[in-house]
C-alpha cells in the first residue's frame, strides 16, 4: 500500500472529525457568508505549452493536506446553496438527518442494485413506500431511486416509449426507436428536460408539440388537448406531459380533467411533478396534486422539497414490466428478472448509489408533519416576498405566487442586462435566478429551503429593492 495513504487509513478517525469540523463551521456561517461569492479575477491563459497553474501532484501529501488546501482555495468560492437565501432552482438544503444518512451512504459505499447484495434494495423500496404514500399514490405505482428530475423525466418517457411499442406490436427496446415511426408528445408548458429526454431517446425534440394553455395560465386548456388528441386519431396514439408545477409560476395543469380525456383518447399519462407533487403533504394545497395517481409515469424531485443532499429524485410507473423491459440487464454476476426485478433492471444507471438512505434518514426522523411544516412555511415565506415586492415601486410580480416561487421583474426598463446587473449585486444577501415569462425578462425566487423564515424574506426584499434603486 503506498505510504500516504497507509498513514491516512492509520488516523481515518482524527481525518472524519477534521472534515465534521469543516463541515459543521461552513454549516454554521452560512448565515454570514455571501450567498454566492463574487468571482475571482481570471487568471491570465497559460503560455503555449506550459504545464497547469496548478499541476497534478505527483506524491500526494496526504488528507490533511488535501482538506487544508480545499479551506483555502476553493470553500471561500463556494455558494451558500445550503443556506436560507439561495432562492435559485428550487433548490432545498439538506436537514441535519438527511445530512447524517448521506454521510454514512459515502461510508458504507454500496451499490445495492441486484439480489446477492440486497439490503440496500429494500432500504430503497421501504423508502419508496413511504414516499408513495406521502404523496398520495396508490400501490399501482412501483418507484425507484434517479440522480434528479431530468433523469427521472427521461426514465419516465422510456416506459411511454416502450408503452407507444406495445400498442404497435414492436419493442423499440429491442427494434429501436426508429421502428416506431413520428411519435407525438403533447405538453402546454414543459419544462426543459422533457425535450432534452425526448433527444435522448431518440424520439426527438421536434416531436415535442406544444399546446395552448389557459388564458394568463401556464397550465394547459384541457378542450385544446382534448382537440389536439383528436388530431391523432386513426394516427399513433400521443403521449401526454402533464405538469404539476411549473418552473415559473407553479401552475398545475388539471390531472383530472386530463385524465378523463382518457375515455375518448389513447395515450400516455406523464406528470413532471418535480417539486409541486409536495402541495399534497399542505392541506391549504392538496387539491392542486389531484389526479396525480391517474398518471402512468411521474416525476418528483427529491433534492428540492425534500431537502436531501444532491443528486437524488424518485420515479414511479404503473408499468414495471414496461420498465424492467427497456432497462434490463443481462449478465452472470446480477440478479435475475423475475416478477420483482431488482433496480439494476429499472434504471439507465448500473451503478446505482445507495441515494434512498438519506431520505429514508429524513423521513424516519422527521416524519409527514416535519415536513409538511417544511412545506408549509416555505409557502408562507414566498407568499410574504411577492407582497412586500407589489408593494413598493421597483418591481412588478408578474403572477400570483400559487406555491413558492415568485415571478417578478423590475418595473421599469427590465432588459436583460439590467435584471443581470441586479442579481449580481444582491448576490452576497440573496440568489435568485433568470428567466422570461410570457416574453417579459423577469428572476424568480423559489423557496424550497428547511431553513427558510420570515427574517430571511425581509433580508431577499431589501437587498432585492437596494439593488434595484442602484441601478438607477
Amino acid at each position: 500500500m503506498d505510504r500516504t495513504l497507509a498513514a491516512d487509513l492509520a488516523r481515518l478517525p482524527d481525518i472524519l472529525d477534521a472534515a465534521r469540523r469543516a463541515a459543521a463551521d461552513a454549516l454554521a456561517t452560512l448565515d454570514a457568508r455571501p450567498v454566492v461569492p463574487p468571482p475571482p479575477p481570471p487568471p491570465p491563459p497559460p503560455a503555449k505549452g506550459t504545464a497547469p497553474a496548478t499541476p497534478l501532484p505527483e506524491h500526494g501529501a496526504g488528507a490533511a493536506a488535501a482538506l487544508d488546501a480545499f479551506q483555502r482555495r476553493w470553500a471561500p468560492r463556494l455558494s451558500a446553496s445550503a443556506g436560507p437565501r439561495y432562492l435559485g432552482f428550487v433548490t432545498g438544503g439538506a436537514t441535519p438527518a438527511a445530512l447524517a444518512g448521506d454521510w454514512l451512504t459515502a461510508a458504507h459505499d454500496q451499490n445495492s442494485n441486484s439480489a446477492p447484495d440486497g439490503a440496500g434494495q429494500d432500504l430503497e423500496r421501504e423508502t419508496v413506500d413511504w414516499l408513495r404514500d406521502l404523496f398520495g399514490l396508490s400501490a399501482a405505482h412501483t418507484g425507484t431511486f434517479v440522480s434528479g428530475a431530468t433523469m427521472s423525466n427521461t426514465t419516465g418517457l422510456a416506459i411511454a416509449r416502450e408503452w407507444l411499442g406495445e400498442r404497435a406490436g414492436i419493442s423499440p427496446a429491442e427494434d429501436g426507436a426508429a421502428a416506431l415511426g413520428p411519435v407525438r408528445v403533447l405538453s402546454g408548458a414543459p419544462h426543459s428536460s422533457i425535450a432534452k429526454a425526448l433527444s435522448v431517446l431518440g424520439l426527438g425534440r421536434r416531436s415535442l408539440v406544444q399546446v395552448p394553455t389557459l388564458p394568463g395560465r401556464e397550465a394547459v386548456d384541457p378542450a385544446a388537448l382534448d382537440r389536439a388528441l383528436a388530431d391523432s386519431r386513426g394516427g399513433p396514439p400521443a403521449v401526454v406531459v402533464a405538469n404539476a408545477g411549473t418552473v415559473n409560476t407553479v401552475d398545475f395543469d388539471d390531472l383530472h380533467a386530463i385524465a378523463a380525456l382518457k375515455e375518448r383518447h389513447d395515450f400516455w399519462l406523464h406528470t413532471d411533478a418535480a417539486f409541486g407533487a409536495f402541495a399534497a403533504l399542505s392541506p391549504d394545497h392538496a387539491h392542486l396534486t389531484a389526479g396525480l395517481d391517474a398518471s402512468d409515469s411521474l416525476c418528483v424531485d427529491l433534492h428540492k422539497w425534500l431537502n436531501v443532499p444532491y443528486d437524488s429524485a424518485v420515479q414511479f410507473t404503473r408499468r414495471q414490466d414496461l420498465q424492467a423491459r427497456v432497462f434490463q440487464n443481462s449478465a452472470a454476476y446480477l440478479g435475475p428478472l423475475g416478477d420483482h426485478p431488482d433496480l439494476v433492471h429499472l434504471t439507465p444507471e448500473n451503478s446505482h448509489r445507495l441515494r434512498a438512505l438519506a431520505a429514508w434518514f429524513t423521513l424516519r426522523a422527521y416524519g409527514r408533519r416535519g415536513h409538511r411544516e417544511i412545506v408549509e412555511r416555505d409557502i408562507a415565506c414566498a407568499r410574504a416576498l411577492g407582497e412586500d415586492l407589489a408593494r413598493g415601486p421597483e418591481f412588478t410580480v408578474l403572477a400570483p405566487v400559487r406555491l413558492n416561487v415568485v415571478c417578478f421583474t423590475l418595473a421599469e426598463n427590465p432588459t436583460p442586462a439590467r435584471l443581470t446587473a441586479l442579481r449580481e449585486a444582491a448576490a452576497a444577501e440573496v440568489f435568485v435566478t433568470p428567466t422570461v415569462y410570457a416574453g417579459t425578462p423577469a428572476l424568480r425566487a423559489a423557496f424550497s429551503n428547511w431553513r427558510t423564515t420570515q427574517a430571511d424574506v425581509r433580508r431577499a426584499a431589501q437587498a432585492l429593492r437596494t439593488a434595484a434603486r442602484e441601478l438607477e
